[in-house]
């Protein structure tokens, strides 16, 4: 079963009305999407959720070309 998390945050706390209106019919516009995005954050932050660290895949110059095979 998958969670929507809109509705458990719409249920969980009181919003504004644009809040409540995107929560509901989703962004109409790349604004809109900011503000969700925002509006998810804030969801991740009260069930606690911590985003899994990626690992660093950075390399220097030097490393890259004493890789490159000619």
């Amino acid at each position: 079963m998958e969670i929507d998390w809109k509705e458990e945050l719409l249920a969980s706390q009181s919003f504004n009305k644009k809040e409540e209106k995107l929560l509901k019919y989703g962004a109409k516009s790349l604004t809109d999407s900011w503000y969700l995005g925002a509006l998810y954050l804030r969801y991740k932050k009260l069930k606690g959720i911590k985003d899994v660290e990626r690992p660093d895949l950075q390399s220097t110059y030097k490393e890259f070309v004493s890789k490159k095979q000619y």
